[in-house]
């Protein structure tokens, strides 16, 4: 078999994980259960973060001892990572002896070797970051003229210390030569082009050890020092599996080096410049892709436990159940920047994309089916042209798909999936099997057939983002997941012909009852503001359609706008420009119908021409909510 090994970032243990650790630890959930379709042997590595000065404090501040602190937020993170069905093989922390041992054993063979040797430090440190700052962050901001942390902008504190280093800028050009050979090496590229400017402007000497703390390993051979966080965390990913255990070389050699490593932007530079530079210096290979994603944002801020505005992954489990927030996580935050989460963008989501589009779709097929007896579906013996299409359109999205998720854009992948979603839909109506049950039952059966192979794939394309939900989807459909296959091969190879034996089982996903929270307001009768009137002649020359969004572009010269390109059907493709890319990333958008003023007089904006407008509502907290029809319709329909 064909080995598949991921890892997340591990986890700082001052406080229950939140949203963005979950974030982090879905995505390679997905990519983990993705290759597990391909039917290979996989391993999936978190855990956590647990020496450090800020540890220590934290500890202090509530009167416990370091390891006892620690201790405590482990089940937290366990029970969360049970809860989200987290498949993962291991979980390290970074007091487990073993990981304790073999760094101890990597820092020596450094020494010995020549990359690492003791000096002096002096300069500015961030706690929170556990990183020291450089003369080419100053330029961030200085506060009473001490420099802020380039990373989380917090006040850093000045160290003067005795620290041991080791010689990162003798591999200054080593990695500027790995980057030019590997420029797949981080995804997105632009933080490629981050890293490369930074590692050019030049590295200095790391510092790898701290005197005036003691919560850390114990430096092998000097006592009066221990090791610093990154020499400590960054070793976590080779030795959870098996580097510098006994007995453990050959599970080493199996696994290492990673397929992917997954991280949020704010450590980029640890990952892409000093985890190289390491493996550089211990003569091992690099990891062959590092996934960077960007900040989860409430409001104008990075969500985070320091700010206070974190949200409990577990409570939104509770509230909206579980697949339906890994689905929002993993289909609607984007790879390639910050993306802002709302419980009004969940809700409309879980309602639209998956109770409307995907549930509905499953329960009307099931429902028909079973109302004219036809609970065992088999295979026609030929497709018409209709039904044909159908198949041709979801080998098609199977490999785009695929493609996708190669890449490391899990939320395009999906963005992918639901346009095949939306075709099945356009497919199921077109064909109108309700009108036909009776008269046409050979066409009604093929109708049927032809759907419950549709979310057949569908199911095994989305059982890495939803899998409880998936498996239920199947089971309904008479079928399971079947891991010991390559899955991707089996769609893209045999044709149509499974028998499918379905049953009514629960709803799939349940509508959520959505309650805009307002503050109370009195106003006089006086205080209110009258809209002006219209007679019915002005509202009929408003000609209002349904259309899909086929593209969403950047338009560079601004800050507000989207160049759309919108399909209205048999009334043609339009470019709409559209000033919501404060509200929308372009992938909670694509894909998606919406409502347009298809007749208004086009205007040029910023150079280019709008030849229509899109519409929306303002929830109570004056985010833009996607005005749409209840289910997918043909494009171009007009509202009356």
């Amino acid at each position: 078999m064909q080995k598949f090994y991921v890892t997340t970032p591990i986890y700082y243990v001052n406080a229950r994980p939140h949203l963005g650790s979950l974030y982090s630890t879905l995505l390679a959930d997905v990519a983990s259960r993705y290759n597990k379709l391909h039917n290979k042997n996989v391993f999936f590595l978190t855990g956590t973060d647990e020496h450090g000065q800020k540890i220590a404090q934290s500890a202090a501040a509530v009167g416990k001892k370091p390891q006892d602190f620690v201790d405590s937020f482990i089940p937290a993170f366990k029970d969360a990572w049970k809860l989200y069905n987290i498949d993962y093989t291991k979980f390290i922390r970074t007091t487990d002896s073993d990981h304790i041992q073999a760094v101890q054993a990597w820092i020596k063979r450094l020494i010995d070797k020549g990359d690492i040797y003791k000096s002096h430090y002096a300069g500015y440190y961030c706690v929170s970051c556990e990183a020291f700052v450089t003369d080419k962050d100053m330029p961030h901001g200085i506060t009473e003229n001490i420099p802020l942390c380039p990373t989380c902008g917090r006040t850093t504190e000045y160290v003067s210390e005795e620290s041991y280093f080791f010689k990162l800028s003798s591999y200054q050009e080593r990695l500027l030569q790995f980057y030019k050979d590997n420029p797949d090496f981080i995804t997105p590229r632009e933080r490629m082009a981050e890293v490369i400017s930074f590692v050019q402007s030049g590295l200095k000497d790391l510092s790898i050890s701290r005197t005036t703390i003691d919560w850390g390993i114990p430096f092998p051979g000097d006592k009066n020092h221990v090791t610093y966080v990154w020499a400590d965390a960054l070793n976590n990913y080779i030795t959870g599996v098996g580097y510098g255990v006994p007995g453990k070389e050959k599970e080493f050699n199996v696994w290492w080096p990673a397929d992917l490593q997954i991280l949020g932007k704010d450590i980029v530079r640890f990952h892409a410049v000093f985890w190289p530079a390491f493996l550089m210096a211990s003569g091992l290979p690099m990891p062959k892709k590092l996934l960077v994603h960007g900040w989860i944002k409430i409001g104008e801020h990075k969500m985070s436990k320091s700010r206070g505005n974190a949200v409990d992954p577990v409570e939104l489990a509770t509230t909206y159940g579980v697949d339906q927030v890994r689905y929002y996580l993993v289909r609607h935050l984007a790879i390639t920047q910050d993306s802002p989460f709302t419980y009004a963008d969940l809700e409309q989501r879980i309602n639209s994309d998956l109770s409307h589009d995907l549930g509905n779709l499953l329960n009307r097929t099931i429902t028909l089916a079973l109302k004219y007896n036809v609970a065992m579906v088999e295979c026609p013996k030929t497709w018409s042209a209709e039904s044909v299409a159908l198949y041709e359109a979801g080998k098609n999205i199977t490999v785009r798909f695929m493609q996708e998720m190669e890449a490391g854009y899990m939320n395009r992948a999906y963005a992918v999936v639901w346009e095949y979603i939306h075709e099945v839909n356009k497919y199921f109506h077109n064909q109108q099997p309700w009108k036909i049950a009776q008269s046409e039952s050979e066409k009604f059966a093929e109708v049927i057939s032809a759907t419950c192979h549709a979310l057949y794939t569908i199911a095994h394309l989305s059982w890495p983002l939803m899998p409880q939900k998936m498996e239920q989807l199947l089971f309904a459909l008479g079928k399971k997941i079947n891991i010991e296959q390559d899955v991707f091969a089996h769609l893209l190879s045999v044709p149509w012909k499974e028998t499918f034996s379905l049953t009514q089982g629960e709803i799939l996903f349940n509508k959520i009852d959505i309650k805009l929270e307002t503050q109370e307001t009195v106003m006089t009768q006086q205080e209110v503001k009258q809209s002006p009137t219209i007679i019915i002649d002005d509202f009929t020359k408003i000609e209002l359609r349904v259309g899909m969004i086929e593209d969403v572009q950047v338009l560079e010269k601004s800050d507000k706008l989207y160049i759309l390109k919108v399909n209205f059907g048999d009334h043609g493709v339009r470019q709409i420009l559209s000033g919501i890319r404060k509200h929308f990333t372009p992938e909670q958008i694509l894909h998606r119908q919406g409502v347009f003023v298809y007749n208004l007089a086009p205007r040029k904006m910023m150079g280019l021409e709008s030849q229509g407008m899109m519409l929306f509502a303002k929830d109570a907290q004056e985010q833009l909510v996607l005005i749409q029809p209840e289910h997918t319709i043909p494009n171009g329909t007009q509202l009356s």
